[in-house]
């Protein structure tokens, strides 16, 4: 029987997602691996560990998440989010087995702590992260966005369990500057919706305490001047935060995650407003002319 259901969303994830399966195979997790039509191994070695896999095209994280709540075979009370990069660290298994079947009925979701692995390396030097990644089954979702998508729960209240999970992607920066280069749209959209709202999302409903700092914090951002504030939150994670402690990977993270990727994100703000100005209905014509994104 099991406890615990894990929703993981794939595209061509062979080198990732036989570490994660062996995961959670150590809380008693049936695996629903939701594929967006890969064309690698995903389907042969999710398959091998006897996960439940289904297929669906790709809109975004939030869309394709929801989606999988509502047509997998989901019997259990829990659910897990887990990235196919992602996987549960020792002390985050030990965690679920001992403390979750002690809460009470009044506790939907529960946070763990991410650790932040590149290049092989953890990066310590970074903000302690909680993030809601359990939850029961029919009183959560993921808020409707696209970038920095959090669990919302409908009612009842959150526990930290305190475990850890990790996030570590072992393809190379090739791979992972294409990628951020393709969230990089999605961020700037994010970034233009809790400025000018073109798509009407609500940024703070249900959503636990840390999350909705983090929230806050973003909003402040979107405050800040174009190019600058990318410049800054590097120096600030950089030296303030000493992440220089963390070795050459380090620098590598902060440049590339803290201010390559953030300023590539101003640039295309910084487009699409050259263009639109603040006129939403403009803004949403060109993301879809130019990016193919339809909002």
């Amino acid at each position: 029987m099991f406890k615990i259901s894990a929703i993981i969303l794939t595209h061509n994830e062979e080198i990732h997602l036989e570490r994660c399966l062996k995961s959670l195979q150590q809380i008693e997790a049936k695996a629903f691996i939701v594929d967006s039509f890969s064309n690698d191994r995903t389907k042969e070695i999710a398959e091998s560990y006897g996960a439940y896999f289904i297929q669906n095209t790709w809109v975004n994280y939030a869309t394709q998440f929801n989606w999988a709540l509502e047509n997998c075979p989901i019997d259990t009370d829990w659910v897990l989010r887990l990235d196919a990069d992602e996987y549960l660290c020792e002390n985050g298994i030990k965690a679920i087995n001992s403390d979750l079947p002690k809460l009470p009925e009044n506790v939907s979701a529960a946070t763990l702590v991410l650790k932040r692995v590149f290049m092989g390396r953890e990066i310590k030097r970074m903000p302690k992260i909680k993030m809601i990644r359990l939850f029961r089954y029919g009183r959560g979702r993921s808020e409707n966005r696209w970038m920095d998508e959090h669990i919302q729960i409908d009612f009842g209240s959150i526990i930290d369990l305190n475990g850890t999970f990790a996030d570590d992607n072992l393809n190379n920066i090739g791979w992972w500057t294409t990628k951020h280069n393709s969230y990089s749209v999605r961020e700037a959209i994010d970034l233009l919706d809790m400025e000018f709202q073109i798509l009407g999302n609500s940024h703070d409903n249900n959503l636990d305490e840390q999350a909705r700092k983090k929230r806050e914090m973003k909003m402040r951002y979107v405050k800040s001047p174009l190019f600058i504030r990318s410049f800054t939150y590097f120096i600030y994670r950089y030296i303030f935060k000493l992440g220089f402690l963390d070795g050459k990977e380090g620098f590598l993270w902060h440049f590339l995650q803290g201010w390559w990727y953030r300023t590539l994100v101003d640039a295309k703000v910084f487009e699409i407003k050259k263009f639109c100005g603040n006129d939403t209905e403009k803004m949403k014509e060109y993301i879809s002319n130019n990016y193919g994104i339809r909002l």
